[in-house]
This record gives structure tokens, C-alpha cells and sequence, in this order.
């Protein structure tokens, strides 16, 4: 079962825009606050965007003012709309469900990850 699913990447030139939208399932969406990945050749995972079950967004400096995160709630999606692009921006974006949950025990975090879409921007 695909729990998270994305779409959107491709190849474009410095300037353009694209739009990443990530399906997720009901069951974890209703409970997960949401974010985007990126992954460059060669370097470590890092946090492009976040937003909260109660839709407060946060950035990356990298990305402030070019990226916006969004989600709806009745598509179960999230998007990332990506505009100004760079070449830096290249990398393999992959969304991301994290839920936390109070267990009698005490509290437990899930992450779930999708399998990632490639963005490719030239200069």
C-alpha cells in the first residue's frame, strides 16, 4: 500500500516555476503534520518547508519567498509550489508524514516518506 505519493518533477530551465503535489493516505494525513525534503547528489537530506495539521508554515532560508507550502485537507494533498527556480534547487524532493502519537506508555513519532521526485533546474 502507497502511503504517500508524489508528482510534479521534471526538468526546467532557471526562472520557471513547477508545482509538486503529494497524495497521502486518510489515515495518516488526518494525523501527520506535513513537509518536503530535498536530497542533492552527494549531500545529506535537508527540510525545505513544513506545515502543521493546523496549517502553520515554516522554511528553509534557501527558499523563502520563491517556495509555498499548502495543503487540502479534502484532497488529502500537499503541494509545494516552487516558483523563481534555481539551479541549486536541483535535487530529488520527497514528502514527508510525521505523526506523533500518546501511547499509555508514553509517546511514539512515525515518519513516512514518499518515493521521491526528481528536480532538475539549468541554467
Amino acid at each position: 500500500q502507497v502511503e504517500l505519493e508524489e508528482s510534479g518533477g521534471g526538468l526546467v530551465q532557471a526562472g520557471d516555476s513547477l508545482r509538486l503535489s503529494c497524495v497521502v493516505s486518510v489515515t495518516i494525513f488526518s494525523k501527520a503534520s506535513m513537509a518536503w525534503y530535498r536530497q542533492a547528489p552527494g549531500n545529506e537530506r535537508e527540510l525545505v518547508a513544513t506545515v502543521t495539521r493546523r496549517g502553520a508554515t515554516n522554511y528553509a532560508d534557501s527558499v523563502k519567498g520563491r517556495f509555498t507550502i499548502s495543503k487540502d485537507n479534502g484532497k488529502n494533498t500537499v503541494y509545494l509550489q516552487m516558483n523563481n527556480l534555481r539551479p541549486e534547487d536541483t535535487s530529488v524532493y520527497y514528502c514527508n508524514a510525521h505523526v506523533e502519537e500518546m501511547w499509555p506508555r508514553g509517546p511514539r513519532e512515525y515518519d513516512y516518506w514518499g518515493q521521491g521526485t526528481q528536480v532538475t533546474v539549468s541554467s
